[in-house]
């Protein structure tokens, strides 16, 4: 059985990595990245960070729209985002059934369902991963494609390398 939560978290650590790597890329050949897509950016990887803290009860080390340097984001991508892939790895029907309890950003109660949380980590990033290509393009930088389906070909790709 395929496990859809399991693929979106390995693809999130792929387009997290192809994003940074292009970013980076673009530095090193003279550009500056713009300060509205390291703000999304940040945005993403801040969000896993807050997800992962209420998952396991503990207090987030950012904030929601905490701004950081390209090395930041390379750092809690780091932090983030193979953590997130090792949680929907391990995670068995009792975990993805469990709900927790937590307040949002301006203090709301909300009660979510983990597979629900796990989910929406990925779906959010790829949203805002978008806008951050727009930002790109708009700012004479060509984004890079981070579409599910490409990391699915490269999936494929390899396997067929691997044969």
């Amino acid at each position: 059985m395929i496990n859809t939560i399991e693929k979106l978290a390995a693809y999130n650590v792929w387009a997290n990595d192809t994003l940074l790597a292009h970013m980076q890329k673009a530095v090193a050949a003279g550009a500056e990245i713009p300060a509205v897509a390291l703000r999304l950016f940040s945005h993403v990887l801040n969000a896993q960070a807050i997800w992962i803290a209420r998952l396991t009860d503990t207090q987030s080390p950012v904030k929601v729209w905490q701004e950081h340097t390209l090395e930041g984001l390379h750092q809690l991508h780091a932090q983030t985002s193979n953590r997130l892939l090792q949680m929907a790895q391990t995670a068995d029907d009792t975990e993805l059934y469990r709900t927790i309890t937590y307040m949002n950003s301006v203090g709301d109660a909300y009660i979510s369902q983990v597979s629900d949380v796990l989910t929406h980590v990925h779906v959010h990033a790829n949203y805002h991963r978008g806008q951050v290509a727009t930002r790109l393009r708009d700012n004479g930088l060509e984004p890079i494609n981070t579409d599910f389906i490409t990391y699915c070909r490269e999936l494929s790709a390899q396997e067929m390398v691997s044969l």
